[in-house]
């Protein structure tokens, strides 16, 4: 994310970069970036991504404590009617015209997804339009279920080639 953010690094096929390679030789490919700035910026940015995180136990903490939590669950209507966070509602693309519209901006907004990769996109999509408190749940629903309640099924996706 700060890679691409910044500097469109790695967002598509024709600009990403291979595992093994190194942020020195992705920096010289991509117009000689300053190693140094670039490396500024991804502590920066993971600091940033880490604040927009909340972990598992503190959710559950606060949604025992009564607090008004809005839960967003970003899979797909599969994996959402397989297994669910109570009180959870699937992002739709008819809630997601209904969450600008009629949602505060103040109220806590915990997005979550299978394994907590995707739901920080969707937060900081959320953040970018006026959502002042939105958080990613660290490990998604995975995590939940191994840390919080272990009731819930866990599932591995299939990856397909």
């Amino acid at each position: 994310r700060a890679l691409f953010r910044r500097y469109h690094i790695g967002g598509c096929s024709s600009c990403g970069f291979a595992p093994e390679e190194t942020l020195a030789g992705v920096c010289a490919r991509n117009e000689n970036l300053d190693v140094d700035e670039v490396t500024e910026h991804i502590l920066v940015s993971d600091a940033a991504d880490r604040a927009m995180q909340i972990e598992p136990r503190e959710l559950s903490e606060r949604l025992a404590a009564g607090e008004a939590i809005h839960l967003l669950d970003i899979r797909t209507r599969e994996e959402f009617d397989a297994v669910k966070l109570p009180g959870a509602q699937l992002f739709t693309q008819e809630f997601m015209q209904e969450i600008p519209a009629n949602w505060s901006r103040t109220d806590l907004l915990v997005i979550y997804d299978h394994q907590g990769t995707r739901s920080m996109d969707a937060a900081a999509y959320f953040q970018g339009h006026g959502f002042e408190n939105i958080k990613s749940l660290r490990g998604g629903i995975d995590a939940w279920s191994a840390e919080i309640d272990p009731t819930l099924s866990r599932y591995h996706l299939e990856q397909s080639q």
